[in-house]
């Protein structure tokens, strides 16, 4: 078990880093195109959450994991949003800077991914509203919520502007949009569109890939569900199409409380 009030450390030797991995079941397959984030829900709350990242260029990564009671700072200039963690965290930092994929103690998961029509609200840097960097936007979650419920509740009250800015080393904008779920099976998924946090929360949304917006997802599947999966599934790796097919995945692969089993049927689906 993980003592979480220990000072927080860092995994270098590669092989560690694969188990530990493992236990939050998230995985860099290099067959993949794009990404691809979603929840199995087994017998006996068997809950697994599961992602896959690929990207053009090398992303360095490093297991850490974080102590309750860290001091945060949202890196976001002298409006910096401030706050201390209640809960400690096991997540996966890219470039060393950012929290792109982690779970606390509570069993709370957060993933971000990428949406390339994600447009964040203004920030003032010598304004009154607080900000928080995009980097830290998934721990901030992490540390302070225990359930989805508890997180929607909090986030949709916009205490703070979240603060992109471009991937080191590229010309790329960071746009990212955000998926958290938890040991009860709930589900919300945040994103900032033309300004605006959108918010969507309910249970079954156990998939997110990336474009389009949510909402257009949803409706893309909407067409794809009157289609027998058996028959016929989009086959591309295009985001509309994995998310189709994981959606369907989810719903065909073995339902069990066996661990081994139900990670095996999960590594089997994310690596479609």
């Amino acid at each position: 078990m993980i003592n979480f009030t220990q000072t927080a450390f860092r995994f270098f030797n590669n092989t560690r880093c694969f188990f530990a991995f493992f236990l939050l079941i998230s995985l860099t397959p290099e067959t993949i195109k794009a990404c691809t984030r979603l929840v199995y829900k087994g017998p006996n709350n068997t809950i697994i959450t599961a992602r896959s990242m690929d990207w053009k260029d090398e992303i360095p990564a490093n297991l850490w994991i974080f102590p309750r009671g860290m001091e945060r700072n949202g890196e976001a200039g002298k409006n910096s949003l401030f706050w201390k963690s209640k809960y400690g965290s096991l997540i996966t930092s890219a470039y060393d800077i950012s929290t792109t994929d982690g779970m606390n103690e509570k069993g709370l998961v957060a993933n971000v991914l990428w949406l390339v029509e994600s447009k964040y609200p203004s920030y003032d840097w010598n304004g009154k509203q607080k900000g928080l960097a995009i980097s830290a936007w998934a721990q901030y979650v992490l540390d302070n919520f225990a359930t989805v419920s508890e997180a929607v509740s909090d986030l949709s009250k916009e205490r703070f502007v979240v603060v992109s800015d471009f991937i080191p080393g590229t010309d790329k904008f960071t746009t990212l949009h955000l998926s958290i779920s938890d040991i009860y099976g709930d589900n919300a998924i945040f994103e900032y569109i033309n300004g605006k946090l959108i918010i969507h929360h309910d249970p079954t949304y156990t998939v997110m890939t990336n474009s389009p917006i949510f909402e257009e997802q949803l409706a893309l599947h909407n067409y794809w569900k009157n289609i027998p999966g058996n028959i016929m599934l989009p086959g591309t790796n295009r985001a509309a199409d994995r998310f189709t097919r994981a959606k369907y995945y989810l719903s065909v692969i073995p339902q069990t409380d066996d661990t081994r089993i139900a990670v095996g049927s999960v590594f089997s689906l994310i690596r479609n």
